[in-house]
């Protein structure tokens, strides 16, 4: 018989920490904290497998509904209560909770079990009717708002007209009698909207409830919220149902969320936030601005004492920062979650290099701590420290970064605008679970209202997006689509920039700058090389690029362009004038004028990778890229022949239409291009190897190690490579004959046809390396131009035929399998023939782990990407050995 249903508490817990995916992420943690001896109110958890077969049909087992009735029994049995008593009723809360953290992307019901009459025996119990009552409306609109799908604003509304009637400024202003009042009004919007009356028995408000809590599963924001982070849909939630415990019961009770570390910088210090006299999902949905966790100390001093204690056991147990909740009633502690704390992207490398210096994790657990997004976003922008600022405001600093965008009020806006290629800034008074495409979509984010753990601040952390709340001096008239701010007006499209790492609010267009490498991400990278197998070079066409990527870790360049060192504004005549030669004898009369040029290109990129490789590939575009676009040119003729001018240009320009017209290719990627240039215009090549070889033998004299690897592109024909090395070794003899110097080098070819792939075997004879040039190969593999998928690749995602741009993020069963074919067969001719990747999928994650797995020896990619491919590449490694 299969167990559905896990109790959890004192001497009675049926899970632990390892069962996450059938428990989810809350329930395992509460399980775990239940057999740690932490005080944890008793409940169960209703499992994953569960939420999938409900979904699937929309009903339950009878074993499923048995094992629930039994969890129920049990539960009053402990609590000496029962569900729907009128003279001591039980009641529970009923929240969400998936295998992986989802903050405020599912549903939570609390205080469920109370009724009409049940209101009164928990009024006589505890002898204080306005708590009982500010738990029944609570629990009333709650009810609505997640099981009935009513707008809570209909509820909200309520409470802001009683709030003006009785002329008080806060919730809890308001006494028993206006709490009353307002639970019969909130029963009045039910049957208003749903054509029913509020539900008098606790059964059927648990059945409705866990019901919803699973259809959360499935609702916008949770799709959204999967999408971005791309977890799996097929994993559903698993509900936990928890006897409840009462912040709002006074000045010695309250409730809190707290990380054992600060989530943002990773400084090891406890860090939270929390509210005196309050339920949990008020400091979580951000409608009131908490208190600093610190002090707490001096309101409730054994209870946060005992707090601290327990959050340092706990991060000890699971050996990593931990989000807690917890709730106090009455003076007494319960702590009600216990899950890996989300952070920032600087708090993810402290957070790894401070523990392995504390003991607790070894280097290998620190490197896996650290994601690729990370580095990503320790590398973009920050405000230039030098700039002038006009600081408007100041709120929490919930997610640091800078952001520069247009202010826009609703997420929809954000959505459309980014769609646009517009930048924004999202201003809100709160955020909540439904803005969460538009908050991916702007920037950054503002709110008005709430604390570091609100909303805005864990999702805008998760995202990585720069984020400031609690702003409270920022008032919006979302009527006029504007916000006002300490004597300035702010209105939609105009800009502002954010600090998320100081809460500053900034009018205007701000300067950013590159962020650095810290100590702590020079730590973690360096642990990442001593582990990784993996080669991780750049793709770099300038001593600039290449200086950085060196200075980034890259060891070696894995692809130089040259067609970019053709395109400077003193070059590009020259390249022209090579290209509208009529015979050899011109076009290597232009070649001659531009071989000092491709000289020193490639003396500075040696210089910059002194004793690393660098693999240069010999001109790949068609010749027709270099000159001017005929529309451009036939304009010119109009105007010159308008003008009746009489300097020859006219004759000049007619000359380079004929030029272009005759060099124009139907399908130029799949044209005259690649090695097909080397070979119909050899003396192209000669220049370029030429080039490349006077500049290693000059730097060999200078005392330097340079180790040139020379490309040949786009080769489908073994015979191509065999003709267009000969060519190239006949050219770099010669070279190191007049200059009486030996360099060791290398002539190898890019396989970015499938053909190429596919006769791997013949063209490794030729070949002293491969370079998989992914870019390429995924066209002529798709079928697909990249210039052009954006008309229909998001079409093919929405729509679930393809879930990634296959130019972002490797195609492993269509590509991938080619460049499996073309590894084994180049390997069967030379089994240590070297092979690379020099796409940009060299610097994707899921792609890197891929070209470890296949066997290749290293991967290329951008600058800014080497340090992500070191991670990823030691990551690699270390999943291999389990």
């Amino acid at each position: 018989m299969s167990k559905f249903v896990y109790f959890f508490g004192k001497d009675v817990t049926d899970g632990k920490a390892s069962m996450r995916d059938l428990l989810g992420g809350k329930g395992a943690g509460l399980a775990e904290m239940a057999n740690l001896g932490i005080p944890v109110p008793p409940g169960f958890t209703i499992t994953t497998e569960v939420c999938v077969l409900y979904l699937k049909g929309k009903k339950y087992s009878e074993e499923v509904l048995k094992q629930v009735e039994e969890a129920i029994d049990k539960l009053e049995t402990l609590n000496n209560k029962k569900l729907g008593d009128p003279e001591d009723p039980l009641l529970v809360s009923v929240r969400s909770g998936a295998r992986v953290s989802m903050p405020g992307m599912m549903d939570t019901v609390l205080n469920l079990g109370l009724t009409d009459k049940s209101v009164l025996g928990l009024a006589n119990k505890v002898n204080d009717e306005r708590f009982a009552y500010d738990c029944y409306r609570r629990f009333i609109s709650m009810f609505g708002d997640v099981v009935l799908g009513i707008d809570f604003d209909k509820f909200e509304s309520l409470i802001e007209d009683k709030k003006k009637e009785l002329k008080v400024e806060s919730d809890t202003d308001l006494d028993a009698k206006a709490l009353k009042d307002l639970a019969e009004r909130f029963k009045g919007v039910i049957k208003l909207e749903k054509g029913f009356e509020f539900p008098q028995d606790p059964k059927v408000q648990l059945q409705m409830a866990i019901d919803a809590v699973f259809d959360s599963w499935n609702n916008p924001r949770a799709i959204t919220y999967r999408k971005l982070n791309e977890i799996d849909d097929s994993w559903g939630t698993a509900v936990n149902v928890q006897t409840m415990v009462y912040g709002n019961r006074g000045n010695t009770s309250g409730t809190g969320v707290a990380f054992t570390r600060n989530p943002s910088t990773g400084e090891r210090k406890f860090f939270g936030e929390y509210l005196i006299n309050a339920q949990g999902e008020d400091v979580v949905a951000g409608i009131r601005t908490p208190d600093f966790i610190d002090t707490l100390g001096n309101k409730i001093p054994e209870a946060y004492n005992q707090l601290v204690d327990i959050c340092r056991k706990l991060e000890a147990h699971f050996k990593d920062m931990q989000d807690i909740e917890f709730t106090i009633q009455e003076g007494k502690l319960y702590m009600l979650q216990t899950r890996t704390g989300k952070r920032t992207a600087a708090a993810a490398v402290k957070l790894a290099t401070d523990m392995v210096a504390e003991g607790l994790i070894d280097k290998e657990t620190a490197v896996t701590r650290v994601k690729a997004e990370h580095i990503d976003l320790l590398l973009h922008p920050r405000i230039d420290p030098n700039a002038k600022l006009e600081v408007v405001a100041k709120g929490l600093p919930a997610s640091p970064g800078a952001a520069v965008g247009k202010v826009v009020f609703t997420a929809e806006v954000a959505e459309e605008m980014a769609e646009k290629g517009e930048k924004t800034i999202l201003v809100r008074t709160e955020t909540s679970p439904e803005d969460i495409g538009g908050m991916a979509a702007a920037q950054g984010v503002i709110t008005v209202r709430g604390g570091m753990t609100s909303h805005a601040a864990v999702v805008g952390r998760g995202m990585g997006k720069p984020c400031v709340v609690g702003c409270g001096d920022i008032s919006i008239d979302t009527k006029s689509n504007l916000f006002m701010v300490n004597g300035y007006t702010v209105k939609e499209h105009d800009y502002v920039t954010i600090d998320g790492s100081t809460g500053s609010v900034i009018i205007g267009k701000v300067e950013l700058i590159d962020a650095e490498i810290n100590e702590d991400l020079k730590k973690i990278l360096q642990w990442a090389d001593e582990i990784r197998t993996l080669g991780v070079r750049t793709n770099a066409d300038n001593p600039a690029d290449a200086g950085l990527a060196r200075e980034l870790g890259a060891e070696g360049i894995g692809l130089c362009r040259t067609e970019h060192m053709f395109l400077g504004e003193e070059r590009i005549p020259v390249v022209r004038e090579m290209i509208m030669a009529e015979d050899e004898k011109s076009r290597r009369k232009a070649l001659k004028k531009l071989l000092p040029m491709q000289k020193e290109d490639f003396l500075g990129i040696f210089r910059s990778m002194e004793g690393l490789p660098v693999t240069i590939r010999l001109l790949d575009p068609p010749l027709h890229e270099f000159l001017p676009d005929k529309e451009e040119l036939d304009a010119k003729l109009r105007e010159l022949e308008a003008s009746g001018d009489s300097s020859g240009k006219i004759n000049e320009v007619k000359k380079v239409i004929q030029r272009v017209v005759s060099l124009k290719e139907i399908n130029p990627m799949l044209g005259h291009r690649g090695c097909r240039l080397g070979i119909t215009y050899p003396e192209i090549y000669d220049m370029q190897v030429r080039a490349i070889m006077e500049a290693a033998c000059e730097l060999t004299n200078e005392g330097m190690k340079i180790t040139p690897e020379i490309m040949i592109p786009l080769v489908g024909l073994v015979k191509e490579l065999a003709i267009t090395r000969e060519e190239v070794c006949k050219m770099a003899e010669a070279v190191m004959a007049e200059k009486g110097v030996k360099i060791d080098y290398k002539v190898g070819t890019m396989i970015e046809l499938p053909r190429a792939a596919i006769v791997a075997d013949q063209i490794a004879q030729e070949a002293d390396f491969f370079s998989f040039g992914t870019n390429d190969l995924t066209q002529t593999t798709f079928g697909f131009s990249r210039d052009d998928v954006s008309k229909f690749v998001p079409i093919y995602q929405k729509a679930g035929i393809i879930e990634h741009d296959p130019f972002a993020v490797l195609d492993q069963e269509g590509v991938g399998e080619i460049m499996k074919i073309g590894i084994s067969k180049g390997r069967s001719v030379k089994p240590d023939l070297k092979m690379g990747i020099c796409g940009e999928h060299g610097g994707e994650p899921r792609s890197i782990h891929f070209a470890y797995d296949i066997g290749l020896n290293y991967v290329s990619c951008s600058p800014y990407r080497v340090p992500i491919a070191r991670l990823v590449a030691a990551q690699s490694t270390i999943e291999s050995r389990k």
